[in-house]
């Protein structure tokens, strides 16, 4: 029965394995192929690649860019909500005041909402104040996607942290912004590092906010991708070129990152 189990747990891993690097691989085989071989009938698992879609890409649109922009903007948001996520986070978890359960809740359900109901009104301010098809203002909104989440996490993670730490800086004379600059930040940085990457991330993959309030010069990635998408045709190669170059960032990155990612998660899970 052992034996069996195994061949079980070893049989849906493949399963699951398969299911997700499948899209992967079809996307990333299909920006190199001719339109011929794309579509033919059976599939074909061995062809002739050609660069000639990736070419297309960068000389047909703004690619360059706009995955300057994306990393303005990603990079940019995210830091931000960092500035203001962190301070935010120690507010809640250090001090006591008057409806600080419903500001914690309050900033919960600010990301529950459905993102087209945060979009309409937002993109009438941003409209009025001239944000729309900005850097600036695209970053902003961004911020507002990432606040909460930045928020609910830092929260965690300073939980995880005992408030006679600094009990302790204060009695040999530090401040308390002293205390959490030399005790407790060295001691969250893997949950900040961890915070900063899940963000990226989302705002890179971003495209509903992206599409609604970017026109041409503040137009992300994302958007340029949906630009291959035409009423009259679909351009299948340049699609699948565009899509794999948008992955590849995020790919690296994640890989690069991940211990970051597993160290934060998983901080102030032993004590």
């Amino acid at each position: 029965m052992r034996a069996l189990g195994r061949v079980a747990r070893g049989v849906a891993l493949v399963v699951a394995l398969v299911c997700a690097l499948l899209p992967l691989y079809l996307i990333v085989t299909t920006s190199f192929k001719l339109g011929r071989d794309a579509f033919a009938m059976p599939p074909k698992w061995i062809f002739s690649p050609t660069t000639e879609h990736y070419a297309k890409v960068f000389s047909e649109s703004r690619f360059v860019d706009t995955y300057w922009n994306s990393l303005v903007i990603s990079f940019g948001s995210v830091g931000v909500a960092i500035l203001v996520g962190l301070p935010a986070a120690y507010a809640l978890t250090r001090y006591q005041f008057r409806g600080k359960g419903l500001m914690t809740q309050l900033f919960l359900g600010s990301r529950i909402f459905p993102q087209i109901a945060i979009l309409i009104p937002l993109f009438v301010a941003w409209t009025y104040l001239g944000l729309r098809d900005t850097l600036v203002g695209l970053t902003l909104a961004y911020v507002q996607l990432n606040l909460a989440m930045v928020i609910w996490m830092l929260r965690g993670f300073l939980l995880d942290f005992p408030i006679e730490l600094e009990e302790a800086a204060w009695v040999d004379g530090a401040s308390r912004l002293g205390a959490f600059w030399r005790v407790i930040l060295p001691l969250v940085v893997p949950g900040v590092a961890a915070t900063c990457i899940l963000g990226v991330i989302f705002s890179w993959n971003e495209f509903l906010f992206a599409l609604a309030l970017s026109a041409r010069h503040a137009r992300p990635v994302t958007v340029t991708v949906y630009n291959f998408l035409h009423f009259e045709e679909v351009q299948w190669g340049q699609l699948h070129a565009a899509g794999t170059l948008v992955m590849l960032p995020v790919l690296i990155f994640a890989l690069l990152v991940q211990r970051y990612i597993v160290r934060g998660l998983v901080s102030g899970a032993l004590k």
